[in-house]
């Protein structure tokens, strides 16, 4: 397949040097043109939604992402890196706290990160400057994955800014503690969430991701603080649903209509509707073009971070929440499973002490906190003191990506739950681990979109089951509370296409062993299904009149 044609974005890069070439952990090439200095600053870009395999350092054929292949030629790329859970909201929480799910509680059913001191609070009480600015639902006041920045704005937000500032967002807090205004403020949430489809699609979705970069730009060159700055990104473009701008779809989809093609992930999944080849040929086609233009303003900002002698001193981080399934494994969209497509993450970070070039050793995001933590020599109790009521979790040297040290647990004091598993196991292996409580607001527009469509959901649907994960290099155990677990052997099938049986394959079977010592610790095994009424979640008619007028003019209520 011959790449298209990419849009121009004006650069101030005159060139750059070819992809390198894979190299051994700790053998790439030194980095050029660093003085050795620790950089003061750090860039945090999450590219939400987006697979590994269509990007071009991952050695994706089609040219969707020319400005992270060339970034990837100063960077670390990471060719084994695992998400905690599927979707944005608890990936985020394990981003900003070094938790995994099960630690930090936040998910569909309770969709706040609550009682924990983030990582944005621990630089800002270590007297960095900190801003997150994104274009996703679910990270706003509203969910506490905003806490401790001291600038935020979110270009998906369901009320009015002035709802999200001043006393009304200091107050919100007070709002956790009241069971009715928490059931209320719940609502609010999900409403986001369903709002958003909503505000993604028609001819202005192109507009946020520029927005966003250009936030950023201003918050860094508004910077006043001796430390330095923290500024964290999440651009939404390659979320369903997918319109593209024009001169990007017409160079990844051309011909194709976006109105033409299956929008509704939950259409295909509760069997409504078909897609056949050529239909998610389009689709693909459409992502692509997503993908391509957040490249494009992604090195926008790298060109302008160069162009005024920042770029230096600056750590960067890129990397997806989650990635994508389109069609593979009879599904759509990032709901419902944990096989590779969802939660094997492009990550490629750009700092002094890591070696350029390529790492296939198993990473995993939550240790990104860690990461960052190292990256400013920040020390989080010290810089937080008395001001938090909730500890920070400790910066372990064992799990930031910068250090020696990095997954040797043995000297770990109170390892957590996944150092554990890795410690108990009678092995070498490493092994990652991944967790997905009941999706309650998608099988809730799962269930409505099947039942107006006269279809009615099997009680052993996917959507009803509740997921957790262990992943090695080599091997995969997923384990179920409804459908069949599944075993695969990444190294000969990593399509995970023939489910093998722990009993059969040592690989597995040591793997199974790594996620019940993982179920061990974070409280048991999800064994039973749960319960969970999913019309509790349809309560337009219990909010304000306000909150009503507001939903009305996002178009999601009549």
């Amino acid at each position: 397949m011959s790449s298209p044609i990419v849009p121009s974005v004006p650069s101030i890069r005159d060139s750059d040097a070819a992809y390198s070439l894979r190299t051994a952990r700790g053998t790439g090439a030194p980095r050029s043109g660093n003085d050795g200095t620790r950089p003061s600053n750090v860039l945090f870009v999450v590219l939400d939604t987006v697979r590994a395999d269509h990007l071009g350092p991952y050695g994706y054929e089609r040219e969707t992402t020319p400005e992270l292949s060339a970034f990837a030629d100063e960077a670390t790329v990471f060719e084994s890196a695992v998400a905690p859970a599927p979707w944005t909201l608890p990936v985020h929480a394990s981003l900003f706290t070094g938790l995994y799910p099960s630690q930090h509680g936040a998910d569909q059913e309770s969709p706040y990160l609550e009682e924990a001191t983030t990582l944005a609070s621990v630089l800002s009480g270590a007297g960095y400057d900190t801003a997150c600015y994104s274009s996703n639902a679910w990270i706003t006041p509203y969910t506490g994955l905003t806490d401790g920045f001291d600038e935020h704005d979110s270009f998906f937000e369901v009320l009015p800014r002035d709802v999200l500032s001043g006393p009304l967002a200091r107050a919100w807090e007070t709002v956790n503690d009241n069971e009715y205004l928490q059931e209320m403020a719940a609502k609010i949430v999900r409403f986001g969430a369903m709002a958003h489809e909503r505000l993604a699609s028609g001819e202005g979705a192109d507009t946020k991701t520029p927005s966003v970069i250009d936030r950023t730009r201003s918050f860094i060159e508004d910077s006043e603080s001796d430390r330095g700055w923290f500024a964290f990104v999440n651009l939404m473009d390659a979320h369903l649903p997918y319109y593209p701008p024009a001169e990007y779809r017409e160079a990844f989809a051309p011909g194709v209509d976006p109105d033409d093609v299956c929008q509704n992930s939950k259409e295909y999944n509760a069997g409504v509707r078909d897609v056949d080849g050529d239909e998610w040929d389009d689709i693909r086609g459409l992502y692509d073009a997503e993908i391509a233009h957040m490249d494009a303003q992604v090195g926008r900002l790298f060109d302008w971070l160069r162009a005024t002698g920042r770029w230096e001193e600056t750590t960067v981080v890129v990397c997806a929440d989650h990635g994508e399934l389109h069609g593979e494994h009879g599904l759509y969209g990032h709901e419902f499973a944990l096989y590779d497509e969802l939660i094997t993450v492009p990550l490629l970070v750009k700092h002094p002490e890591l070696e350029i070039g390529r790492r296939d050793d198993l990473v995993e995001l939550l240790d990104l906190y860690h990461t960052t933590l190292d990256a400013l020599a920040v020390d989080p109790a010290a810089a937080v003191g008395a001001a938090e009521s909730d500890d920070p979790v400790p910066r372990d040297p064992t799990r930031s990506l910068l250090s020696s040290e990095y997954r040797t647990f043995d000297g770990v004091r109170d390892p957590d739950p996944g150092q554990r598993a890795v410690l108990e196991g009678d092995g070498d292996a490493e092994y990652a681990f991944v967790e997905y409580a009941q999706p309650v607001i998608e099988l809730h527009h799962l269930e409505r979109t099947a039942s107006e469509a006269g279809v009615t959901l099997p009680a052993d649907h996917r959507a009803y089951s509740r997921l957790r994960a262990a992943r090695s290099t080599d091997g995969k155990y997923v384990r179920a509370d409804l459908v069949p677990d599944e075993g695969f052997r990444l190294d000969t099938d990593p399509g995970e296409r023939s489910p093998v049986d722990p009993a059969d394959d040592p690989v597995v079977a040591a793997t199974e062993r790594a996620l019940a010592r993982f179920e061990d610790a974070v409280g048991g095994a999800w064994t039973e299904p749960s319960e969970t009424d999913t019309d509790d979640i349809d309560a337009v008619a219990d909010a304000d009149d306000a909150t009503r007028d507001r939903l009305r003019e996002l178009g999601y209520l009549e």
